[in-house]
């Protein structure tokens, strides 16, 4: 190879190849400035709009993700490389994680949906997926519940959000569902006033939903009286021990006997 030869190499091919990976350099500076612009532009309108910063994080990332394959399709095109077999390597490798990650991309679908939707919140009491407790943590696959034995249990957002759903903090107060059994000799209409009477008393029981106390059933063991008092649902264990302590402490005072099992024996002669 003479030194002309060198030189026109050099001067043509050398010097355009240096031209395009400047250029090059000079896309990705930019072309990363303005992912990182519309990404900012994005996370700041879902932020004015109050969704949950969990999913505008991960959804920042996800677009971040999408358009930096983009850039560098359109870097390689640049240079003359054909993207059209990376692209398809992409769209199969997708397609390949899909159908291995299913059961993850279902959970990160619903998560996204209750995190938009909001179902439930960190500090609600619930039952979910057959789980009851409060919820400690919402993610974009799983979540935390707390149970009331003081268990850590992470659920699958897809079976969250493909059961039912049980909010017992979304109103401001909740039930407690109690049953008084008596005995056959008493009357259950003075029952239900001294029953009445005793829970209205409990602490933290709700004004604005007074006790119902009513006449449930009759059996062979005597009334049955259902005593239900209201109250909000951070006081509802307090509220319910003391319905319990309610029942038998009225009871006692009223001097009523304990209910007893009645049996019919009947002797058949041949």
């Amino acid at each position: 190879m003479d030194m002309q030869t060198i030189i026109h190499f050099l001067t043509t091919t050398a010097t355009e190849l240096l031209i395009k990976i400047l250029a090059a350099i000079a896309f990705w500076v930019i072309g990363r400035w303005l992912i990182g612009r519309v990404i900012g532009l994005v996370q700041a309108g879902m932020n004015r709009n109050n969704v949950d910063p969990t999913l505008t994080k991960y959804l920042g990332s996800i677009i971040a993700v999408a358009l930096n394959i983009a850039l560098v399709l359109g870097i390689l095109g640049y240079f003359g490389i054909q993207t059209t077999s990376f692209a398809a390597m992409l769209a199969g490798a997708g397609l390949a994680i899909g159908a291995a990650w299913s059961g993850l991309l279902g959970n990160f679908a619903a998560g996204a949906f209750m995190l938009i939707l909001r179902p439930i919140k960190v500090g609600d009491f619930v039952s979910v997926g057959g789980v009851t407790g409060t919820v400690h943590e919402l993610g974009l696959f799983g979540s935390t519940i707390i149970t009331p034995d003081n268990v850590m249990t992470l659920i699958g957002n897809g079976k969250i959000f493909g059961d039912t759903i049980q909010n017992f903090s979304a109103l401001p107060v909740r039930r407690v569902d109690r049953v008084a059994q008596l005995a056959g000799g008493v009357d259950p209409l003075e029952a239900i006033e001294r029953l009445k009477a005793a829970v209205t008393k409990i602490p933290n029981v709700s004004t604005s939903h007074p006790p119902e106390v009513n006449l449930m059933d009759m059996n062979l063991n005597g009334p049955v009286i259902s005593v239900r008092p209201y109250t909000a649902n951070a006081n509802y264990w307090q509220v319910y021990f003391d319905t319990n302590e309610a029942i038998v402490r009225t009871c006692k005072e009223a001097g009523w006997p304990a209910p007893t099992p009645v049996q019919i024996t009947r002797v058949l002669q041949g």
